[in-house]
């Protein structure tokens, strides 16, 4: 009783151990989502000053703008708002990379409200941004538009 206790065991821990690989060989053929839509929306909010945030969000835009699964179905939008204008004024020094993403497409934003409330005016943010009343607003249009709302 013992012994077949003992290979019914071997056997139970060698399904086991077939099992999992059969599972990591399935994991490691996987290859991501198939982007069958005509077209995707991703709107990208920033509400930070930090350097290393601003950073990730543009990297992510790009890295979202490279993927080739995305190319030419994808629509992106940068909006920027409370702390996050800070990335806009003339001074930040990401004048170079938000060019080149507005030269791939992207739509970068201002919410009028933030600056009215931080008494920040025009004349002090990159000249080719574009604004909007309110950021809440553009996140609540763009979602019931179908648009990934995305917080780097």
């Amino acid at each position: 009783m013992k012994k077949l206790l003992s290979i019914i065991t071997v056997c139970c821990l060698l399904a086991g151990i077939s099992q999992a690989q059969d599972k990591l060989s399935l994991n490691k053929s996987f290859h991501g989502a198939v982007a069958t839509a005509n077209t995707y929306k991703a709107i990208y909010q920033l509400d930070t000053n930090a350097p290393e945030r601003i950073e990730k969000a543009i990297r992510n835009i790009n890295n979202l703008l490279d993927d080739p699964r995305l190319k030419g179905k994808i629509q992106v939008e940068l909006i920027a708002f409370s702390k996050g204008a800070d990335a806009y004024l003339k001074t930040s020094g990401f004048e170079e990379k938000l060019v080149a993403l507005i030269n791939r497409g992207v739509i970068v934003a201002e919410c009028e409200n933030t600056l009215r409330e931080r008494k920040i005016p025009k004349e002090q943010l990159y000249d080719f941004i574009a604004y909007v009343p309110s950021a809440n607003g553009e996140l609540v249009i763009r979602a019931a538009e179908g648009w990934s709302i995305i917080k780097p």
